[in-house]
């Protein structure tokens, strides 16, 4: 015998959204969604609408669709008006990503045995160590870059020490690659420093001990110990290190003296002298893709190495 009875057609049940709109995480994190769309997704855009823009007469733009100024970092546009191809920004390009990974792979030889020495202090001499680390994020970037050029500059302190060991009079040691490097690794050398520490403190200190019990060197302790359980915190440090190296300005204006560009100063002169912001625009959304492009590259190579483990 069949069942007859009718049911009503229920209602979509509109409780999930009312818990939605009534959700304290959604009310507690809105403030921060609307910071981060004003402070960082809004003027990204604005860039990105100016990049495809064109360029104004007299400096400027017009909202005027053109790629002007993304072609104009592989072509130039002669005098009968063919593009023809210009390489002096892709050596801009690769000048800047040489000084970005040179600094990262210096800070990072240097963060591990110095972030390892601190890790095995007592709790009182770690925090004033930690905090001697973190001393140089209290002065300003600009005085720092300063002091480089008094200690690197013709009458500076390293010129005149090596005047009294006995080497030529009048060294100067600026407006170079090296000296732009120099200062780059001074200025993000605690943004490595700081992740390996975190890292390396978490580190369990008995693995130490059965390498060293197993007949393992330093060395092969590092290498197949330290390093391996310390990734996340050396692969923080380079992106942290890396990235904002790719923008650098101060250093190779004020140390390098601006004879050999990188992408930020070359960004810093189309917004200013050059009066090509759609160039400027293109320069820096380029950029940003190629950061993006090795972020996105660590992370899935991070995720397969998890994946494996």
């Amino acid at each position: 015998m069949t069942d007859t009875t009718l049911h009503a057609p229920t209602e979509p049940d509109s409780a999930p959204r009312a818990r939605f709109w009534h959700d304290l995480p959604f009310w507690g994190l809105l403030p921060s969604w609307l910071l981060m769309g004003f402070a960082l997704i809004l003027p990204i855009a604005i860039i990105a609408a100016v990049s495809v823009a064109t360029r104004g007469a007299h400096g400027g733009f017009a909202w005027d669709f053109n790629l002007a100024g993304y072609r104009q970092i592989l072509w130039n546009e002669g005098w009968t008006g063919e593009l023809e191809f210009t390489p002096q920004y892709l050596l801009i390009i690769a000048r800047t990503f040489l000084l970005a990974g040179a600094t990262t792979l210096i800070c990072l030889a240097f963060a591990v045995p110095v972030a390892y020495f601190i890790s095995r202090q007592p709790p009182g001499l770690k925090a004033i160590l930690v905090y001697l680390v973190t001393l140089p994020f209290w002065v300003s970037m600009i005085l720092r870059v300063y002091a480089w050029m008094i200690i690197l500059g013709k009458d500076g302190a390293l010129p005149n020490l090596l005047e009294f060991l006995g080497f030529p009079a009048g060294m100067s040691f600026m407006f170079n690659d090296g000296a732009t490097l120099t200062a780059m690794v001074y200025t993000y050398m605690p943004l490595m420093v700081l992740p390996v520490f975190a890292s390396i403190e978490k580190l369990d200190g008995t693995l130490i001990e059965a390498s060293h019990d197993l007949y393992g060197n330093r060395w092969v302790t590092l290498r197949r110990v330290i390093l391996p359980l310390t990734a996340p915190g050396i692969v923080a440090g380079a992106i942290l290190v890396f990235v904002p190296s790719l923008g650098a300005v101060l250093e190779p204006s004020l140390i390098g003296g601006g004879k050999q560009m990188m992408m930020g100063t070359l960004i810093q002169l189309q917004f200013g002298g050059g009066r090509n912001w759609p160039f400027g625009a293109g320069i820096a959304m380029a950029l940003m893709a190629l950061v993006m492009l090795f972020l996105i590259f660590t992370a899935l190579r991070a995720a397969r190495k998890e994946a494996a483990a």
